[in-house]
């Protein structure tokens, strides 16, 4: 009989002296600045304190009074995002496709490493051909999803969370909402809850406990309540003025010119020589969530160093950049929205041909567009990071034939059902440094909690294996995983990974940490580096 890790409680966690100097030398200094703001423009005006001041002295008033005013703007904006999920219903035939995805995901009987290729007479291994059945509560698959799925009620013991709870779980992942009381369900989504309860109940293995358990919480990401923290207005012009000045210098140094594509903002360099027949087939880079160019500044100008005979374009986030006094900040894309832009931008680029059903550009522009493309050049090689695998899944999953290579490091778009991305960056209680340093200056950050807790779609950021072309190819996919990654499970996802067949084309680091594969000198960077430099003629 199988060990059952799902009745073994969370280990608790000692906090690390990290997390004090964090707290002492970062944290408390940005957060104290507001507080402190309103003291001393309350003691400069009230006292009239302020007319006897120097020129320093008055800066400083007007700075503070800059900054009482901003955060009663913040404090009004903090207000409007927390409430109610914006991103309403999904669609319900693609929420019923990834239900039941999510429940087959593991479910075929093979070893974590995808068994013997050779042998195996199915493409894909652990591929949605599995069916449903009524799993013993031993079977050692049953216990890894039990398992997994309590990540979603805060890793409490399986056999300590009930039907209520869970149906709360169930029905906010269906309908982005919180489960009404008794008969005020409507019969329909009664129905639908009622088959998704009896679904889960074959794949855990056991039936699920009747009645409520209080003391156990699901997660419910979108309509759960937020934490925003607040930061002062001289933060966001520090970042804002950074990245304002990196872009001048691309522009300056390596001709990475800004520019502007229905509502898509990026940087673009092309270089003279390159044409779309003979050359190195362009790079698109898609960052994560931050600070922007300034965190991934080492990366970009890595990038735009060592390739320089190819096209080079980064889709820019100011919703996820802390560029707060961009006018969309608190307005980002959807993936459809996301999707197509991008895949507009890179036909009009000359670079892709959509199909006349996904074209949105007149026939003409279609025409010069295709004569643009080479017969030997077909898509793009897209390299994301973090939350930017969102985005490239969202390409995957619109537009799959517009990207000939895919690269992806410290993916969170897989195994995103398992919850432990939720439960990471917004839920798990901070003990290291680290962790403080995500929480704070990113995970309650205005805008990124707007994005992930009151825009999240979970149907829409879950990319499956079998929706990466050509998955198994290590010239034309690449994953890049981190052992000690804060955020991403590593451990999961690298055993979906290889119980899938993934062997050559997963990088794995086992003391790497969230981020370090992008760090300049790294294995990591080196890792991508030479897979972006192969041979390009070998690969068509």
């Amino acid at each position: 009989m199988s060990h059952d890790v799902s009745e073994l409680p969370h280990p608790p966690r000692a906090t690390h002296w990290s997390y004090y100097a964090v707290l002492a030398l970062l944290v408390v200094p940005v957060w104290s600045a507001v507080p402190f703001a309103w003291l001393f423009a309350g003691y400069s005006l009230c006292n009239g304190t302020w007319v006897y001041y120097g020129p320093l002295g008055r800066a400083l008033t007007f700075l503070s009074c800059c900054e009482v005013v901003f955060s009663i703007y913040h404090i009004l904006l903090a207000q409007r995002v927390s409430g109610p999920s914006l991103h309403g219903l999904g669609d319900p035939d693609e929420i019923q496709v990834a239900y039941l995805r999510l429940l087959k995901a593991g479910l075929a009987n093979l070893p974590d490493d995808g068994g013997d290729i050779e042998t195996l007479l199915v493409d894909r291994p652990g591929s949605p051909a599995e069916t449903i059945t009524q799993l013993e509560r031993h079977d050692h698959r049953a216990i890894d999803f039990r398992h997994a799925l309590r990540t979603w009620f805060l890793k409490v013991p399986w056999s300590s969370i009930r039907l209520r709870e869970v149906e709360k779980w169930l029905y906010w992942a269906i309908y982005n909402g919180d489960l009404p009381s008794g008969d005020d369900i409507p019969a329909i989504h009664r129905k639908a809850l009622d088959e998704a309860v009896s679904l889960l109940q074959k794949r855990v293995g056991c039936a699920i406990g009747e009645g409520t358990n209080p003391n156990v919480v699901p997660m419910r990401l979108t309509i759960d309540r937020t934490n925003i923290q607040w930061r002062p207005l001289t933060f966001y012009a520090l970042v804002f003025s950074i990245n304002w000045a990196l872009k001048y210098l691309y522009a300056s140094q390596w001709n990475l010119q800004y520019a502007c594509s229905d509502g898509l903002e990026y940087l673009l360099r092309i270089p003279p020589q390159w044409n779309s027949a003979s050359t190195p087939r362009p790079v698109v880079f898609i960052h994560g969530l931050g600070l922007g160019l300034l965190q991934y500044h080492t990366v970009v100008t890595h990038l735009l160093k060592t390739f320089p005979d190819r096209p080079i374009l980064i889709p820019l986030q100011p919703q996820i950049s802390q560029n707060f006094f961009h006018p969309d900040f608190l307005e980002p894309p959807t993936r459809h929205q996301m999707a197509d832009r991008i895949a507009a931008l890179l036909q009009r680029l000359g670079w892709v041909s959509l199909d006349a059903e996904e074209n949105p550009d007149s026939e003409e522009e279609k025409e010069v567009a295709s004569s643009l493309i080479g017969a030997s050049q077909k898509g793009v090689t897209v390299v994301s990071h973090s939350n930017g695998t969102y985005i490239h899944a969202w390409i995957l999953k619109g537009y799959p034939d517009i990207v000939s290579r895919s690269c992806f490091v410290d993916p969170v778009t897989f195994c995103s059902w398992e919850g432990d991305v939720c439960y990471n960056f917004f839920y798990r209680p901070c003990m290291t440094g680290m962790e403080l340093l995500m929480r704070y200056f990113v995970g309650t950050e205005l805008g990124v909690v707007n994005l992930l807790q009151r825009r999240f779609c979970w149907t829409s950021n879950s990319l499956w294996f079998e929706e990466i072309p050509n998955a198994k190819d290590p010239h034309k996919t690449l994953f890049l995983l981190g052992g000690k990654d804060a955020i991403v499970n590593s451990e999961r996802i690298k055993k979906y990974l290889t119980s899938h067949g993934i062997r050559k084309n997963l990088w794995y680091d086992p003391e790497g940490r969230h981020g370090q594969a992008l760090m300049t000198g790294g294995k990591g960077l080196k890792e991508i580096i030479g897979w972006l430099s192969e041979n390009e003629e070998e690969l068509r």
